[in-house]
């Protein structure tokens, strides 16, 4: 972490930038949250360690709009959201410094939890461990149970851009990434119907996945229009809470980098990321195999036509 804040203070000094995005301490040491960072002195706020899952490409939306350029520590995964936001011409490569950093993989305080662990006053990390001190004794964890379910089908700890890269990243692939959405698809209409509906019933339209998103990247969402009700922020009925998750996962479709910060950062533990990986799914079979974001000039297959399209009723076949 020290090569970091050192880093970007020199590049801070020499006026190679002129802000920095990065990550903070939150209200708790386990629980940091991104950060602007405009001078050498705030950056001693700055931490980056196993709690830092936060996707900071979208925030370069905004910072492209300042002057001069910002500097943005960004992990593997997250260099696919950033091209992907590159090719969508929302963000302005020029106005970026890029810093790769390593990443061996994201903790998740839930599964922390769920391991039995209460009480938590401080988390140390080793390379394969854990450390938990707690107010009833101290206990000791293997990273790989209690990493986020994203980094267990990581697309790899290859950055895709970067100006630089601090640090070693390690990987933490071991399951199959389309595991889950494979087990849905066993399911009957009736049984899938039920166990999604017992699943966004859980949600209270915080819109913290919609924010959260790259992908979501318009000024002004339809959702925000008082026009259609749609603004509301609880549900008055099933359909609307299912009509916001489903439309949204469309506008998305063949641009999701399936970084899943929606089901991160969901207060209901929603396991949003299935609609988008269905459709990930989906589309390489039809189309062939896509990541989105993978490179900042391939065009989407769902963005341009060709004669070796899947017709309708073969895509509906394999719905």
């Amino acid at each position: 972490m020290q090569e970091l804040i050192t880093r970007g203070k020199e590049l801070l000094a020499d006026g190679s930038v002129v802000g920095i995005l990065g990550w903070k301490e939150g209200d708790f040491s386990y629980n940091p949250e991104p950060a602007f960072f405009q001078n050498e002195e705030e950056l001693d706020k700055f931490i980056y360690d196993g709690f830092c899952g936060a996707n900071l490409s979208k925030f370069m939306i905004e910072a492209s709009k300042k002057e001069g350029k910002t500097l943005v520590f960004l992990k593997p995964c997250d260099t696919y959201s950033f091209n992907q936001l590159l090719k969508e011409h929302r963000i302005d490569r020029e106005k970026a410094y890029i810093i790769g950093v390593g990443c061996s993989g994201k903790l998740s305080l839930d599964k922390i939890k769920e391991a039995g662990v209460k009480g938590i006053q401080k988390i140390t990390e080793e390379e394969d461990k854990i450390h938990v001190e707690t107010l009833y004794g101290d206990k000791t964890l293997n990273r790989s149970d209690v990493l986020l379910d994203r980094c267990h089908v990581c697309k790899g700890k290859e950055h895709r851009i970067f100006d630089e890269i601090i640090g070693e990243s390690k990987e933490t692939n071991d399951k199959d990434k389309f595991s889950e959405v494979e087990a849905i698809e066993k399911m009957s209409s009736e049984e899938k119907f039920l166990f999604f509906q017992k699943e966004l019933s859980k949600c209270i339209r915080c819109n913290a996945c919609r924010n959260v998103c790259p992908a979501c990247s318009c000024r002004k969402c339809v959702f925000d229009s008082n026009k259609f009700d749609s603004a509301q922020k609880v549900n008055t009925n099933s359909f609307e809470e299912k009509m916001f998750h489903i439309i949204r996962a469309f506008h998305v479709a063949g641009r999701c980098t399936d970084c899943g910060e929606c089901s991160r950062v969901c207060p209901e533990g929603i396991p949003l990321h299935l609609f988008n990986r269905k459709f990930i799914k989906d589309i390489d079979e039809l189309y062939g195999e896509f990541r989105a974001g993978e490179d900042a000039e391939t065009v989407g297959p769902l963005t341009e036509f060709t004669f070796d399209d899947a017709e309708p009723q073969e895509a509906v076949e394999r719905g």
